[in-house]
């Protein structure tokens, strides 16, 4: 049986980084990381971006080159699946029956792309995109594919969807909630991406569920949906969601809400067992009463340099403003802050132009800020997010007042 000092369990952005950050802190230790891919350790954004759209090829998607890896004192063990954790005897199973023993396990195992729970979502031609192999998979079929349908109006949805219509493929969107990117963002930014989208040749079917894949030969013809419409398609993307790789930890008795519950720095309630990233659900200062857990790259290298710095000898408890960023055809769209239970939104600017953003209130505080192509309103709103703003919605409203006058006015809530 191997030993290591510290074990990493995910070869994502946030297991990943936890290595590049132990290793640039000058950890002497012994260090494995294990991923279930085969893969070299690579950045997922550009999956529905870059990657799917030809703009990007495989090499350039990595963290590191080979070459960093092989000169460093870092043990991979990729391709091998994690199937149980012993948190009494400091131990992990593979999938191969094979047992690592830890002195530190960070559990950074991410999560499971949603299937749909519908007849023929196992066709061929169906997919999601969460790795590597899924976007490769599609990236295939695109050669021979007219129609899509994309199945979810979230950011991953309309990420692959743009990148779809660039490589001249009709595309539909099915969406079963009554707007585009409903748990995410409001009404403006929203509107603003589906009439962009539209402009581009995208069909849009909201409020409405799917109730079957069709096909022929083992392969998608179309989607019925649960009004009996059918969507004649060859290729289906499945975008609705993402389910957390807690299994294990659970079975080893982890308490487990939405993820595994972790403390401000990054601690299950297993000894000795961190969790970071997407699968982790953690207390935060930027939501009253509740916890977070967040699909976002900043939040996985954030959370990777925190528990690096804890097992450093340096721990300060995790409280990164969250911020997220997507390009949705030549827009940016950043958000800086959480939207979760905001009372209000202040509109600064005109979408028609391409470029404004939204503030969003908690009561008299600044909960978070949307911009679309307003780099100057995003940066200056990560100063303001948390301050209680006493100027009326107006003025917030009028984008000719730069956000960072109203930091000098305002008070941290």
């Amino acid at each position: 049986m191997s030993h290591y000092d510290i074990v990493v369990v995910g070869a994502g952005h946030a297991g990943t980084q936890t290595v590049f950050a132990l290793t640039a802190g000058g950890f002497t230790g012994s260090i494995a990381l294990i991923g279930d891919e085969i893969s070299i350790p690579y950045e997922r954004p550009p999956l529905t971006k870059g990657y799917l759209a030809d703009s990007m090829l495989s090499d350039e998607l990595a963290f590191r080159a080979e070459a960093w890896w092989a000169g460093s004192t870092v043990e991979r063990h990729l391709g091998t699946a994690v199937v149980a954790v012993d948190a009494d005897a400091h131990t992990v199973t593979t999938e191969d029956g094979g047992t690592i023993s830890y002195g530190t396990l960070v559990w950074s195992a991410g999560g499971e792309a949603r299937r749909l729970p519908t007849p023929g979502a196992d066709l061929n031609g169906v997919h999601v995109v969460r790795k590597l192999s899924d976007a490769e998979h599609v990236k295939r079929l695109v050669a021979t594919t007219r129609k899509a349908v994309v199945i979810g109006g979230g950011y991953i949805g309309l990420e692959t969807a743009a990148s779809l219509r660039k490589l001249g493929i009709e595309v539909t969107v099915v969406e079963a909630l009554e707007r585009l990117l409903q748990r995410v963002t409001g009404e403006d930014i929203a509107a603003y991406i589906k009439a962009k989208h539209e402009g581009e040749g995208v069909e849009f079917l909201l409020g409405t569920g799917v109730s079957e894949i069709l096909g022929e030969d083992g392969h998608v013809t179309g989607v019925q949906l649960a009004s009996g419409q059918v969507l004649p398609a060859d290729l289906v993307i499945v975008g609705i969601g993402l389910i957390p790789n807690v299994r294990q930890l659970a079975d080893a008795g982890a308490e487990i809400g939405n993820g595994v519950l972790v403390d401000k720095f990054c601690r299950t309630t297993l000894p000795d067992v961190y969790a970071i990233g997407d699968c982790a659900s953690f207390e935060s200062d930027w939501v009253p009463d509740d916890r977070l857990r967040l699909e976002s790259v900043q939040n996985a290298n954030d959370q990777a340099k925190a528990v690096a710095n804890t097992l450093l000898g340096k721990p300060q408890p995790y409280d990164a403003l969250p911020w997220f960023w997507s390009h949705q055809y030549d827009d940016r769209l950043q958000t800086a802050g959480v939207l979760t239970g905001y009372d209000s939104a202040v509109l600064r600017g005109d979408p028609a132009t391409g470029k404004f953003s939204v503030v969003y209130m908690r009561g008299d505080t600044v909960a978070a800020v949307d911009a679309i192509n307003n780099v100057k309103d995003y940066a200056q709103a990560k100063s303001l997010i948390g301050r209680t703003v006493a100027a009326d919605d107006s003025r917030l409203a009028d984008s000719a007042v730069p956000l960072k006058a109203f930091v000098t006015e305002s008070q941290l809530a």
